[in-house]
């Protein structure tokens, strides 16, 4: 005999369609005619576009990811760990400035690029374990009211710590889908990716434009009708804490 559920138990209604799993999917490195960029912008999910400032296609791609859907966010260099400080790019922020000058330096990308509705960080794993600098580039958030999206090349950032302190929205990645350059290995991070949902209802990817760009964006193209069946892609903004 089947056993009687209890009286506060809810069952779906009959035919109700099973609440899907959330995708935010990010694309950073627009900005400088990079390889890729048409393939990726005519993807048809809502991905987030992070574009670099001060680049000769800055602009023109910040205006087309947002004529196409596309929110778009500032990809701000910030210094590294390791590597040299020729790879970020103009306008870098570096552990050398004051604290004006990354006020500054912040405004002024975030004023170089339209339609701009967060701020993720290009490289930076040396400046998002710097609670000084964090918490002025979380304070320029907030005046801005934009989103924070850690990328997290640094597991020690303290990026998440201060935007909860300062009541910033704020998001984390959690999966890098190209950091080897092969289809192999996008696929393999797209398997990753449904395991994951397995154990959690969202979850924050990113990949690039640039010598990836090409092979993420054909994965993803193939990838996201399967995906589609059980993940509802939606803006990182949607998928924010506070």
């Amino acid at each position: 005999m089947a056993k009687a559920l209890p009286q506060d138990t809810e069952l779906p209604p009959e035919g109700a369609a099973i609440p899907k799993k959330q995708v935010a999917v990010v694309i950073d490195d627009f900005g400088n005619g990079m390889k890729g960029t048409k393939e990726m912008l005519e993807l048809p999910i809502p991905f987030t576009a992070a574009v670099m400032p001060f680049l000769p296609t800055t602009k023109s791609d910040a205006e087309l990811a947002h004529k196409m859907g596309k929110p778009v966010f500032l990809h701000m260099p910030m210094e590294p760990r390791k590597g040299k400080r020729s790879w970020l790019g103009p306008g870098a922020i570096t552990m050398d400035l004051s604290d004006e000058e990354v006020r500054q330096r912040i405004e002024a990308a975030i004023d170089d690029i339209p339609y701009v509705e967060g701020i993720n960080n290009h490289m930076g794993s040396k400046v998002t374990a710097s609670e000084r600098m964090m918490r002025v580039i979380l304070t320029v958030c907030k005046e801005r009211g934009l989103v924070y999206l850690d990328s997290k090349t640094n597991d020690k950032s303290v990026a998440g710590k201060i935007a909860k302190e300062l009541g910033v929205k704020y998001a984390e990645n959690e999966l890098f889908l190209d950091d080897v350059y092969t289809a192999k290995h996008v696929s393999g991070q797209v398997a990753k990716l449904r395991k994951k949902l397995k154990e959690k209802d969202d979850c924050i990817i990113i990949g690039h434009v640039g010598p990836p760009g090409p092979v993420t964006a054909e994965v993803l193209k193939q990838s996201i009708p399967e995906l589609q069946k059980n993940v509802t892609f939606v803006p990182v903004t949607k998928l924010t804490k506070s």
